[in-house]
C-alpha cells in the first residue's frame, strides 16, 4: 500500500498543472510566509517592550518586598532576625515611604517621600535610571534626594544650584504632637540626582535617607517595608512561601510583578489579544490553500478515476491531496519562522529600526522567545489540518468511486 500511494503521489503530481494552479500555489506559500513572519515578529516586539518595562521596574524594586497586612509601619528589628539566616536571600534593605509636601522657591507639589538605607543601591539598580548628576543620598557635607523627572520639570529644579534646597513637610503624629503647637515636620534638602523611570514614578517619588524620610514622617526607629534580593537560580516564588510561612500572617510577601500587578497583567492580556487576532489573520491567509487544493482536485478528476481504477482506495487518494495541503503550509509555515526570525535578529544585532531623539528608547526593543515560536508552530498545525481536510472531504465525495 505505502507504493502505491507513493506511485498516487508521484503520478498526481508529476505533470505539469495548468499555470493558474500553479500560481494559487505559490501565492498560498506568499501568504503563509509572510503572514507567520509578521506573527513571529510581531509577538517578539511585543516581548522587548514587556522586558523594557520589567527592567526599568527592576531598577526601584527589589526581588521580594514585605509590608505590614495591618497599619503601616512596623519595627525592622522584629523580622530581620527572622529572616537574615534564610540561605536564599543575598542582601536586606529598610525602607520607608509616606506622602509629605514639597516646596522649590514658589513651588509646591504632593510626592511620596522614600527612605532607604545604603544597602537600597545593592538590591537594585537605580544608578541606570539615573538622568543627572548621581544616585547620592548622604556624604560628609550632609544629606540629599534624588528626584524624578516629573518632580523636577513641574517644580523647575536647577540641580546645579547648591543654594535653594527642596523643602519638605510632613504632619506629626497626634501621639507625638502633645500640647505643643509645632505639629509640622520640616526637612530642606539639596538635590543631587534626577531618575527618569515613566510617569507613574516620575511625578511621584523622591528618595532621601532613611533616617531622614524616619525624622520628617515623624516614624523614629520603623520602616514601612523589607526589601529583599535573593541569590541567583534560586526559585522566587518558593523563596516567598517559605518566607511567608516563617513570618505568618502579620506580613505580607510580594514579587515585583505582584507590587505592580496591573501593569503586568496588562502586558499579558495585550500579548493574549495580539496572539489571538494574528491567529485569526493567519486563518483567513490559509483560505488560499483551500482554493488551491479545490482547483487542483477538480482539475485531477480523470487522474483520480485512472489511480482508482489501478487498486488505490479513497482513502488513500484523499490522503494524497491531504499531503499537498500540508506541504503548502509547512512550506510557507517554515518560510515564514526563518524570515522573522532573520528580521528579529537584524533588528537586535544592528538596531535597524530606531525612535525619534526625545524617546526613552532608541530602537524597537526585540526578544524571540521559543515558546512563541513553539506556539506559532501549533497554531499552524491546526490550521492547516482543517484548511487541508475540508476540501479534500467536500471535493473528492463527487468523484464516481464504482470500479
Amino acid at each position: 500500500m505505502r507504493i502505491v500511494f507513493l506511485l498516487a503521489l508521484r503520478y498526481l503530481f508529476s505533470k505539469k498543472s495548468k499555470n493558474i494552479i500553479n500560481l494559487i500555489s505559490w501565492i498560498s506559500v506568499g501568504v503563509i510566509t509572510f503572514t507567520t513572519a509578521a506573527f513571529v515578529i510581531i509577538i517578539s516586539v511585543m516581548n522587548g517592550f514587556t522586558s523594557v518595562v520589567s527592567n526599568l521596574y527592576n531598577s526601584v524594586e527589589a526581588d521580594l518586598k514585605i509590608v505590614p497586612a495591618k497599619g503601616k509601619y512596623f519595627n525592622a528589628d522584629t523580622v530581620i532576625p527572622k529572616i537574615a539566616s534564610y540561605s536564599d536571600i543575598k542582601q536586606i534593605s529598610k525602607s520607608i515611604s509616606n506622602q509629605a509636601l514639597v516646596k522649590y522657591k514658589q513651588k509646591q507639589m504632593l510626592i511620596t517621600i522614600r527612605g532607604v538605607d545604603s544597602n537600597f543601591v545593592s538590591i537594585s539598580n537605580v544608578n541606570s535610571v539615573i538622568q543627572n548628576g548621581k544616585f547620592t543620598l548622604k556624604d560628609k557635607s550632609g544629606y540629599y534626594a534624588v528626584i524624578g523627572l516629573g518632580i523636577a520639570n513641574q517644580l523647575n529644579v536647577n540641580i546645579s544650584n547648591q543654594f535653594v534646597p527642596l523643602v519638605f513637610y510632613s504632619p506629626k503624629r497626634i501621639k507625638n504632637t502633645g500640647t505643643s503647637t509645632d505639629i509640622i515636620n520640616e526637612k530642606a534638602l539639596y538635590v543631587s540626582g534626577i531618575f527618569s523611570i515613566n510617569d507613574d514614578f516620575d511625578y511621584k517619588y523622591i528618595f532621601t535617607d532613611l533616617k531622614i524620610a524616619q525624622d520628617l514622617l515623624d516614624a523614629e526607629g520603623l520602616v514601612s517595608s523589607i526589601e529583599i534580593a535573593v541569590k541567583e537560580n534560586t526559585s522566587l516564588n518558593k523563596t516567598q512561601q517559605d518566607l511567608q510561612n516563617l513570618l505568618g500572617n502579620n506580613f505580607i510577601i510580594k514579587t515585583r510583578e505582584q507590587l505592580n500587578e496591573v501593569l503586568f497583567k496588562t502586558l499579558q492580556t495585550e500579548k493574549l489579544w495580539t496572539f489571538l487576532i494574528l491567529s485569526f489573520i493567519l486563518l483567513i491567509a490559509t483560505f488560499s490553500i483551500i482554493s488551491a487544493l479545490t482547483m487542483l482536485i477538480i482539475e485531477k478528476q480523470k487522474d483520480i478515476q485512472t489511480l482508482y481504477a489501478l487498486g488505490a482506495d479513497k482513502q488513500m487518494l484523499q490522503s494524497v491531496f491531504m499531503v499537498e495541503g500540508f506541504l503548502i503550509t509547512f512550506g510557507g509555515a517554515l518560510a515564514g519562522l526563518l524570515l522573522g526570525i532573520f528580521v528579529c535578529e537584524l533588528q537586535i544585532h544592528f538596531h535597524l529600526i530606531t525612535f525619534n531623539e526625545n524617546s526613552i528608547l532608541p530602537y524597537y526593543p526585540v526578544e524571540v522567545e521559543a515558546k512563541d515560536i513553539l506556539s506559532v508552530i501549533f497554531i499552524l498545525l491546526i490550521i492547516g489540518f482543517f484548511a487541508a481536510i475540508y476540501p479534500v472531504q467536500h471535493f473528492t465525495r463527487d468523484v464516481k468511486w464504482n470500479r
